[in-house]
């Protein structure tokens, strides 16, 4: 077997303990609390950096389109998506205020914000929780290495076990999420 092999065979066992440690309950939670903020007509908002910034971007599609249902949508929005509001924000008042002004002009009490990080140190993220908690957003973390800030400070966590530094598997296991919702969206609505 090639270096290669070896490699991808313990990344992609690596993976498969880690899947199986998902809190599942947790996962539930979400997806409940994603169909009562559908019926409510409430907006969930995104957040992420880098890789989690694609993370969110793709949550925000995966739960607004995939179930198709356009007549009460859900609304999801990733705000790591318009360059021009995040640049101007960073440049004018720092890159830590790119998501707590976006919620200061979009979001409301009842809201909810899905901060997406591995470390969960994140300025950015840890002000965006702040203005959360101070007016009535409801906050979810989804973390790995040991949480950080978000998994401290949010009131629903799901926290993939890596170890400090495994970018790879904690971005991948937030997208088995991600996909595990979208599918479940899907089959649920047009599926019966």
């Amino acid at each position: 077997m090639s270096k290669s092999e070896i490699f991808l065979n313990n990344y992609l066992e690596h993976l498969t303990s880690l899947i199986s440690m998902l809190d599942r309950e947790a996962i539930g939670r979400f997806a409940d609390l994603l169909l009562d903020s559908r019926e409510s007509g409430s907006t969930t908002f995104f957040l992420g950096n880098g890789g989690s910034a694609a993370t969110a971007s793709h949550f925000a599609n995966d739960v607004s389109l995939s179930s198709r249902q356009f007549k009460k949508p859900f609304r999801a929005i990733s705000l790591c998506d318009n360059q021009a509001v995040i640049t101007a924000i960073a440049n004018d008042d720092g890159y830590e205020n790119i998501f707590v002004q976006q919620l200061q002009t979009l979001a409301k009490a009842g809201d909810t914000i899905v901060c997406i990080s591995a470390s969960g140190n994140s300025k950015n993220l840890a002000k965006a929780i702040d203005y959360a908690k101070e007016h009535g957003i409801y906050v979810v973390g989804l973390t790995a290495f040991n949480g950080g800030y978000v998994k401290e400070n949010c009131n629903l966590n799901i926290h993939v076990s890596t170890k400090v530094g495994e970018y790879g598997p904690a971005e991948d296991l937030h997208m088995v999420v991600c996909g595990l919702l979208g599918s479940y969206f899907r089959e649920k609505f047009l599926n019966g």
